[in-house]
């Protein structure tokens, strides 16, 4: 197995157990996040959002397979189910990940998902009619930065 790939299974394994602290290791301090709803994070913001999801997360339940890396980059398969706070509704969302790696460290990661099949399950008869248009998905990006950012305040990181 090639280090890298030890990295993002440890990463995921972290996830698993809902172990933020961890997975921030896995993480370069000047490391990137993207994914549909979180675009863009960089340096605390992206080991914030992982702290947030893993707190809040109370029946997450996280399986990750098809792992391959090498010397710069890597990738793997996760699935996340889990109860959408906003509404209440079950969640199965598919990822497929992608990393970039620089001193045995995740520098780069981007996660790839159909923002409009999560809106269906997230949101239920309007994520189904509207989940497709930007209005509701850059509101949902909204939400979801705001919510970080007070996160981000509440629990003081710097």
């Amino acid at each position: 197995m090639h280090p890298h790939e030890k990295v993002i299974e440890t990463f995921y394994s972290a996830f698993q157990k809902r172990d933020a602290l961890a997975m921030k290791d896995c993480y370069d301090d000047d490391a990137e996040f993207s994914d549909p709803v979180f675009q863009n994070l960089k340096g605390k913001h992206v080991s914030a959002m992982w702290r947030m999801l893993c707190e809040r997360g109370k029946d997450l339940k996280i399986e990750f397979s098809d792992i391959q890396a090498d010397e710069h980059a890597g990738k793997a398969h996760w699935e996340a189910v889990y109860t959408f706070s906003g509404t209440g509704r079950k969640v199965h969302n598919k990822i497929d990940a992608a990393f970039e790696f620089k001193n045995g460290k995740i520098v780069r990661h981007k996660d790839v998902f159909d923002l409009w099949q999560w809106t269906k399950m997230a949101l239920g008869f309007k994520g189904l009619l509207l989940g497709w248009t930007p209005m509701v998905q850059n509101a949902i990006r909204k939400q979801a930065d705001q919510s970080l950012e007070k996160f981000i305040k509440h629990e003081n990181i710097s």
